[in-house]
């Protein structure tokens, strides 16, 4: 337990500004559903995906939607960690399976918070550690982060696999790494993160990239005088690097086996939802087609700044030396979300699990004066409540 405490006292002021943003942007939800006649709770954990992800808790996989365009909504297509997080929560709790996935959704974002505080305060330091949590608290679809959603699990998973790479523990990074893989399919970035770091440790390409915390002066540097010796150090990194892909690649090989399809059926699976991987073709038409009325240019505008200013601050986090497996693992996770080739209007939500891009915001942001850095973070995170409790109460999947 003492070992679990210094870290929690380092982490507490990043814990409760993140508890006290997503406090704020679920009471403005409330407070916006009541005043359309619609539930927030019904918002959070009875729509879009929240229900297939149930679906699958309830009744298993095998379930799918014939539409009239001849496509078909098989939930083979939704990874199995958090149905089976959900299922297991139903079963010790008079929880729904809903309100399962609602819990483990706000316990995963607060796990998440503090994985993406060690990962930037072991890189940066600990005001900067603070920062990057809160701004991914803000983010203008932050709300997802309190959705019975896997966004949230995933991305605590991928956090701390990646701190586990960072400080040499790759059984841990192996094994959180295997578990992101049974929870979205860009639980690719995940392993590939692990798969380089490993394959670069080896070579001694690395350091330069792993020393980066120790030149930051990081508390939580991990402590080489209790490492265990060269020869274990090779073992437990090569069975991490093993264990990485074995979430993901069982879970497609088994669609592939219940489809009959061989390894290839998960695509076939995601075909049926019209999605898959183009090179970002159809997402360029889709911004295109913005361009053909006035109204609508404005927010083919939008989408070209967004996009220009992901692009920008991964070129930016690449300048500062952010270490490799978070270049890695973001560059991994921005090319699969601005590359697929449908749901364009969840490419933000997409985005979300690439915190490393709020890296160089959350170092410009530490360089304020705390007083002036508390009145950005809070009038930004009224912004995005207000947008969150809009979005949500819109007709369309986030």
């Amino acid at each position: 337990m003492n070992d679990l405490a210094a870290p929690l006292r380092r982490a507490a002021p990043a814990l409760i500004g993140y508890a006290a943003v997503r406090t704020l942007s679920l009471v403005v939800l409330a407070v916006w559903s009541a005043a359309r006649g619609k539930s927030a709770h019904t918002l959070l954990t009875a729509r879009w995906d929240a229900l297939w992800y149930t679906r699958v808790a309830d009744l298993g996989y095998g379930y799918e939607v014939r539409l009239p365009n001849g496509d078909v909504h098989s939930n083979l297509a939704f990874f199995p960690l958090l149905p089976w997080l959900e299922r297991f929560m139903h079963a010790v709790s008079p929880l729904s399976y809903a309100d399962g996935g609602l819990v483990v959704s706000l316990v995963a974002s607060l796990a998440a918070a503090w994985g993406i505080f060690a990962v930037t305060e072991h890189v940066y330091g600990r005001r900067v550690g603070v920062c990057a949590v809160l701004l991914w608290a803000v983010l203008p679809v932050g709300i997802v982060q309190s959705m019975a959603y896997s966004e949230s699990l995933f991305t605590a998973l991928a956090a701390w696999s990646l701190y586990a790479v960072l400080t040499g523990r790759w059984l841990t990074a192996g094994t959180l790494a295997l578990l992101a893989g049974l929870t979205r399919p860009v639980g690719l970035a995940v392993v590939a993160a692990v798969w380089v770091a490993g394959i670069t440790s080896f070579t001694g390409f690395a350091s330069r990239f792993t020393g980066f915390a120790s030149r930051a002066g990081s508390s939580s540097v991990h402590d080489r005088s209790t490492a265990p010796a060269p020869g274990a150090r090779v073992w437990s990194r090569a069975l991490g690097m093993v264990l990485a892909p074995l979430g993901a690649a069982g879970y497609v090989l088994w669609v592939g086996h219940r489809t009959g399809k061989g390894p290839l059926g998960y695509l076939d699976v995601q075909a049926g939802w019209r999605n898959g991987f183009d090179g970002g073709a159809a997402f360029a038409r889709f911004v295109g087609e913005k361009f053909t009325s006035f109204p609508s240019a404005l927010a083919g505008v939008g989408l070209i700044v967004g996009v220009g200013l992901v692009l920008w601050l991964y070129v930016v986090g690449v300048r500062q030396g952010q270490p490799l497996p978070l270049l890695v693992y973001t560059g991994v996770v921005t090319a699969l979300a601005l590359c697929a080739s449908s749901y364009f209007g969840s490419k933000p939500r997409l985005l979300m699990p690439a915190f490393p891009l709020l890296l160089p915001l959350a170092l410009a942001l530490a360089r304020l004066r705390t007083s002036r850095s508390a009145w950005v973070v809070g009038g930004v995170a009224v912004a995005s409540a207000v947008y969150g409790a809009f979005w949500l109460n819109g007709s369309g999947p986030p």
